[in-house]
C-alpha cells in the first residue's frame, strides 16, 4: 500500500518528533484501525517513547483507500486509554 504524508502531517509530525519511517510503519503494522464520524481512519499503535521514558500511543489519522493511505495529521500522546478501544 503507497503512503502519501500531506504537508500539514509531515509539519505536525516534525514538530512532535515523529519520523516519516514510523508513521509508513505504524501504517503497515497497526495495532488498532478506527474509523471517525468524519470519515477518517485512524490507525494506533503503542510503542515505549525512549525520550519520553515511557508508553506512548501513536494515531495516525488520514483517507484509506486500497491502493493508498494518504495521512492527514499524526500525534503521539500518553492518554492510551482515552483512545484505544478495547475489543477492537
Amino acid at each position: 500500500m503507497e503512503v502519501i504524508i500531506k504537508d500539514h502531517a509531515i509539519f505536525e509530525a516534525e514538530r512532535r518528533g515523529i519520523s516519516t519511517k514510523f508513521i509508513v510503519f505504524a501504517i503497515s503494522n497497526q495495532q488498532q484501525k478506527l474509523h471517525s464520524k468524519k470519515g477518517h481512519v485512524i490507525v494506533q499503535n503503542i510503542y515505549y517513547d525512549k525520550t519520553e521514558k515511557k508508553e506512548m500511543l501513536l494515531r495516525v489519522i488520514g483517507f484509506e483507500t486500497s491502493e493508498k493511505f494518504e495521512v492527514i495529521t499524526v500525534y503521539k500522546t500518553s492518554r492510551i486509554s482515552k483512545y484505544w478501544v478495547k475489543g477492537v
